[in-house]
């Protein structure tokens, strides 16, 4: 069977310095990776007019009602940058809408005046580095231009800085997206996603995973998560953010040194997923070894817990229990005790799900004599749950059930080694199951 991959590179290839593995076009042709899928953006770089945006007929919030990022805990107004709606950032990126802020930004979507295309826009807080973010984007923007996951990877297009009224503040420019997974998943029923959507958007995951790693950068982030991981949208589909502001103003509260607008959600779409946040990301060599705690919450793998060095492996244990979480009900690990993550119920859990580690996780795990005998017996007082990877999922029937079972017991392995790599998934029987459906 002849496959397409329906890629295109937007750019100039940028100048090589660093490669990916060479056998990557053979394994193109083995998975069509982006059937029915393709990105379309504009290729003018002529100069466009800037919006002028109403002056009026905007519902207006009251003033003593925290709003928007005002909620936020410590939140301090002369941190953030007070954004104006139509202000231009280096006469070049004009503001147009906001879509959402976190505990150290706000972002927005703006147009790009030079190429007219819709751009995301994060304004930083004073004092937030996002170096971090800026080295990932740098590094990743000057590998392989052939890999197919490369246009897969939130890469920032520029970083800048501006002045406010309280200081400087970092600006990064991206590629406008659309919803995360988080999102896309909760406007299906049962908050869960279709399988073969799934299937698809995994094969898209783990090609941008593969890149990564062989370029020597490790997620880790707030997790490889859903959180993580927005779906592509075409400018047609976000042009309808920028017109719905122009036709109907957002709501708004005015203040006498800002004003603080109503977020917008994006379009739903369902093109291909994009792997983002890259701030807590590490860069080293491919397999290098790390230690730190990373990973907070229910994704963190087991040798993270046991504060054991980890590499790239932690990555793909993300997309472990991520698929769980995209496709059954809840989370595949639910180590909760009193309102914090408890690292006994974690490992409780994980025994009860995978059976008990092998003698080199116990002798790389200092912490280990606190959960287990010499021989790998579970010693510690939280009680092993009476569960199976069976009987948790409920979803799904007969050989899709067989064949995702296959993948989570591939993953799912105490000792990162005896992991899958993301190349090693391109030929899971559960993520290609699509493929021979599609035929059918």
């Amino acid at each position: 069977m002849t496959i397409t991959l329906l890629l295109r590179r937007i750019s100039k290839p940028a100048p090589v310095i660093q490669t990916v593995s060479s056998n990557w076009q053979t394994i193109c042709r083995k998975h069509p990776l982006y059937h029915g899928w393709q990105v379309v953006r504009s290729s003018s770089n002529l100069p466009v007019r800037p919006r002028t945006f109403p002056t009026e007929g905007w519902p207006l919030l009251p003033t003593d009602v925290k709003f928007e990022e005002e909620r936020l805990v410590g939140y301090r107004a002369e941190d953030f940058y007070p954004v104006k709606l139509g202000e231009t950032f280096r006469s070049r990126y004009q503001v147009v809408a906001k879509l959402g802020f976190g505990t150290a930004s706000t972002v927005w979507l703006c147009r790009d005046l030079h190429k007219d295309v819709l751009l995301t826009l994060k304004v930083c807080s004073i004092g937030t580095d996002e170096s971090q973010e800026v080295a990932i984007s740098q590094h990743l923007k000057f590998i392989d231009a052939e890999h197919p996951g490369k246009s897969h990877l939130r890469i920032a297009l520029e970083n800048f800085q501006i002045q406010g009224p309280h200081g400087f503040h970092q600006c990064l420019v991206f590629p406008a997206l659309g919803v995360t997974l988080t999102n896309l998943r909760d406007l299906f029923d049962e908050k869960a996603l279709e399988k073969t959507l799934l299937q698809k958007f995994l094969l898209v995951i783990v090609t941008a995973l593969d890149l990564m790693h062989q370029a020597g950068v490790v997620h880790t982030a707030e997790d490889l998560s859903p959180n993580n991981i927005l779906i592509g949208a075409d400018e047609n589909t976000i042009a309808k953010v920028e017109q719905a502001e122009l036709d109907s103003p957002s709501p708004r509260k005015v203040l006498a040194d800002r004003t603080i607008h109503l977020s917008y959600a994006m379009p739903t779409s369902y093109d291909p997923p994009v792997i983002t946040d890259f701030g807590a990301a590490r860069l080293g060599e491919p397999g290098q070894k790390y230690s730190g705690d990373v990973m907070p919450g229910v994704f963190r793998a087991p040798e993270v817990i046991a504060g054991i060095q980890w590499d790239s492996q932690i990555d793909i244990w993300s997309v472990g229990v991520m698929i769980w979480n995209l496709l059954e009900d809840g989370n595949l690990f639910d180590p909760i005790k009193d309102g914090h993550l408890d690292d006994e119920m974690h490992f409780a859990q994980m025994v009860s799900l995978m059976g008990p580690p092998p003698k080199q996780f116990l002798e790389r795990c200092s912490q280990g004599r606190s959960f287990w005998d010499s021989e790998g017996n579970w010693i510690a007082a939280t009680p092993i749950p009476h569960q199976t990877l069976e009987s948790r999922e409920v979803r799904l029937d007969g050989q899709d059930k067989v064949l995702l079972l296959n993948l989570m017991r591939k993953i799912l392995k105490w000792l990162p080694e005896e992991r899958p790599t993301a190349q090693d998934l391109f030929e899971d029987g559960f993520i290609l199951q699509f493929m021979s459906e599609d035929v059918k």
